[in-house]
């Protein structure tokens, strides 16, 4: 007996054949040849099958992580994943960000972008898209809605210090317009008065005020005086008896 090895696709499967019989045998085994011929046919058959389905079910286990209709494996929310790199594709709707954490980057899927970061839709995808260093929160690369701690905001950019004619609000982090004060108009000049009585007496004050009706902001002009006084002269008259005052 002889043995045979299947040379394809590395396979050690080996069949053992009688081996041929010498010239003087022939005769005596008729069709031998023939038999052998069609039983090496069968089982490199056989072999090669084999390997067939072995290379499938290996490129069937290389795409498993990647195929949309299989989701072992996969974090919530994705249509494809690998196990290195997390989602590679989203399902409806959901935005596709890459995660940092040290120096490797894995892709999630969320229903909205997470602070520092804008969402936008196109045909084949939604994806997060970093704002800038300065930028908190951003509507694009280049507007942003509210800045980190330090910077101002100020038509869409953040800024350390406002421009001319602009001053920084701390409640608001933004960069706005100087507020001066605004008092409203004079009111009409009071009676003349001293010590509070209107009577017996020939020289008093006479009082004027007004209000506040702007108050000013940090670098603002600051408030006028809201009342005035100044000396009358009056007539003098006498007290009525059941007053309190006398002549």
């Amino acid at each position: 007996w002889i043995s045979v090895g299947d040379i394809s696709a590395g396979i050690s499967t080996a069949v053992l054949f009688p081996t041929p019989p010498k010239k003087e045998e022939k005769a005596n085994y008729p069709g031998v040849t023939m038999q052998l011929r069609l039983l090496s046919w069968f089982f490199i058959t056989l072999n090669f099958m084999e390997y067939i389905g072995t290379q499938h079910a290996s490129r069937v286990r290389r795409q498993r992580g990647m195929h949309p209709n299989v989701s072992q494996g996969c974090p919530g929310g994705c249509a494809t994943c690998s196990d290195y790199n997390g989602c590679l594709s989203c399902k409806p709707r959901l935005f596709f960000v890459l995660e940092r954490s040290g120096m490797k980057q894995t892709g999630a899927c969320l229903p909205s972008c997470p602070s520092g970061y804008f969402g936008t839709r196109y045909p084949e995808i939604n994806k997060c898209t970093k704002c800038k260093a300065d930028c908190d929160t951003c509507f694009t690369k280049n507007f942003c809605t509210k800045c980190k701690s330090g910077f101002y905001l100020h038509n869409g950019k953040c800024l350390e210090n406002c421009p001319e004619g602009l001053e920084p609000n701390n409640h608001t982090m933004e960069c706005t317009s100087i507020v001066h004060c605004e008092a409203s108009e004079w009111s009409p000049w009071s009676s003349c008065t001293k010590k509070g009585k209107t009577c017996g007496f020939k020289r008093g004050n006479e009082t004027r005020v007004r209000e506040i009706v702007q108050h000013p902001s940090a670098q603002g002009n600051p408030c006028p005086a809201t009342s005035e006084n100044r000396k009358c002269i009056v007539q003098r008259k006498r007290c009525q008896k059941e007053g309190k005052g006398t002549m």
